[in-house]
């Protein structure tokens, strides 16, 4: 009987020592499990937002692109999407014509069969020109050939003077001095001339813009010829540097004149020679 009782004794404690390791292996799984779940859990879902961060910045990056491509081809016909209802326009020819509602601007442009484009929208109202498709044209052509002949050089900066059309000459030989710093760091130069007391404004400041550039052979030429502004109280220029081609052909030019005064003095000696004899 002691032997059946040690028996039955020793396969109790067995069943209960099993019974508390199964219990303490289902309390291990259920602290661990969780834990070593949740960074599988959580994984796709960073790497979906890391994806979604990185697709939205291309797409940024490519709208900036599409920004900076039509900011580059700006010069162009605007149509009858005008969007402020009064502008400043100057005609094909440059004359100021003032301010004007868009409908009055587009009927013009039917009568004319006139194109118009934004010329400075900075100011108020902004500027707008009517032009005709080849003038359109023949500025982009002649946009495309300054940005040949200046490769890489930057955003070209724009320089502002303005003067009374009755300076002294020791003022205007001051300021002519400057503008030729400006222009051989290749700025353009924006020249207001304001008409002063008791001065006819077309002659005298026509001779100032004239003067100006007679300092600045081959060097200089205008990027926008003279103009009336401000309702015609005042003339405007814009000055440019010489392209290279430019340069080029005035060189050429100035060889060739040159050439053919030396070959005119030796005729001129030759029948001077003549006679003697």
């Amino acid at each position: 009987m002691a032997a059946l009782f040690l028996k039955r004794l020793t396969l109790q404690t067995v069943k209960s020592e099993n019974s508390c390791i199964r219990c303490f292996g289902k309390h291990i799984l259920q602290k661990t499990a969780p834990a070593q779940l949740s960074p599988i859990a959580s994984a796709p879902r960073l790497s979906f937002l890391i994806h979604a961060k990185a697709f939205s910045t291309a797409e940024d990056t490519q709208n900036e692109g599409k920004k900076t491509k039509k900011n580059k081809t700006a010069f162009s016909n605007v149509g009858r999407k005008i969007s402020q209802r009064v502008i400043h326009l100057f005609d094909e020819k440059g004359n100021d014509l003032g301010n004007m509602h868009r409908a009055n601007v587009i009927r013009l442009m039917d009568e004319r069969d006139l194109r118009l484009v934004q010329r400075n929208t900075s100011t108020e109202p902004a500027e707008y020109q009517l032009m005709t498709g080849l003038q359109i044209l023949q500025e982009r052509q002649r946009l495309r050939e300054m940005e040949k002949a200046n490769p890489k050089t930057g955003p070209t900066l724009r320089k502002e003077l303005i003067l009374s059309s009755n300076i002294g000459q020791h003022d205007l030989d001051t300021k002519t001095k400057q503008i030729q710093q400006w222009i051989k760091k290749k700025h353009l130069v924006q020249i207001t001339i304001k008409k002063g007391k008791n001065v006819d404004v077309s002659e005298n400041e026509m001779e100032i813009f004239h003067q100006i550039l007679q300092t600045m052979p081959g060097i200089a030429t205008f990027s926008s010829r003279p103009q009336a502004v401000q309702g015609g109280k005042a003339l405007m220029c814009v000055l440019r540097a010489f392209s290279k081609n430019e340069e080029k052909a005035y060189k050429e030019t100035q060889e060739t004149q040159e050439r053919d005064t030396l070959n005119k003095d030796h005729g001129n000696d030759k029948e001077s020679n003549v006679l003697h004899q």
